[in-house]
């Protein structure tokens, strides 16, 4: 029961989120889980880290997917660029075992996310939750889940 009605204020929180606030629930979770993937490396909880860097890797993708390359312009461009290099370093960091490259990611992603909670600061006056996921970003509609841009 406890489960369900954890599920069903996750599923609210996403579905009311703001756009500024998806992105930082996604770094927040490619962050916990390549954490826990890099902690379950070291004591060879090998189906632990599998799940957790599949889980981080599915996020970063996602990031990856939801930019808006026309409107973000150069920006949109620098954040794929840092997206598909964290993708081939994870992986092949996985391969190779190397768990300093983890913790490069790691860093990287915890700087993006600090800025992103800058400008979330910054913007918080502009930035209204509308009802079923759908965002006002300032005055414009936008669907929360996808359409992102920096």
């Amino acid at each position: 029961m406890y489960e369900d009605v954890s599920k069903s204020y996750q599923q609210a929180n996403i579905l009311t989120a703001t756009p500024i606030k998806l992105i930082l629930m996604c770094y927040d979770g490619a962050i916990s889980s390549l954490k826990l993937a890099r902690e379950s490396y070291a004591v060879k909880d090998y189906e632990t880290k599998c799940r957790a860097l599949q889980k981080a890797l599915d996020i970063i993708h996602e990031l990856n997917v939801s930019l808006d390359m026309k409107k973000g312009g150069e920006i949109s461009a620098n954040l794929r660029a840092l997206y598909l290099y964290m993708t081939q370093a994870l992986i092949e960091a996985d391969v190779k075992r190397d768990l300093i490259i983890f913790e490069e990611v790691i860093n990287k992603l915890e700087d993006l996310e600090s800025g992103w909670k800058e400008i979330a600061g910054n913007h918080s006056e502009n930035i209204k939750p509308l009802p079923y996921g759908i965002s006002s970003v300032a005055g414009k509609p936008v669907m929360a889940s996808r359409a992102w841009s920096a």
